[in-house]
């Protein structure tokens, strides 16, 4: 599967979320896996694979702040406006 169809980009920063974190941590995009998890590489180097549930991406808001929001609500979106072509 290709990143660009969740409406992702390889290299582009997104944070997750870890069961065993109670915190959000960054890391950059690499691919997505096998099993539809995202392929992540994290602040410190690690790689991860992380369920899109998971996963969110830097907006920009109607006022033009950053801010994030869940992938699969990105994903909807894109999957929607393929229809189109």
């Amino acid at each position: 599967m290709d990143p660009l169809e969740l409406g992702l980009r390889v290299g582009e920063r997104v944070r997750f979320a870890q069961a065993d974190k109670a915190r959000w941590q960054t890391g950059i995009v690499k691919k997505i896996e096998r099993d539809g998890s995202i392929g992540i590489v994290d602040a410190k180097g690690a790689s991860r694979a992380v369920r899109a549930e998971q996963v969110e991406v830097r907006r920009v808001g109607p006022r033009g702040a950053n801010g994030w929001e869940p992938l699969l609500d990105r994903a909807g979106r894109t999957e929607q406006l393929n229809l189109l072509d």
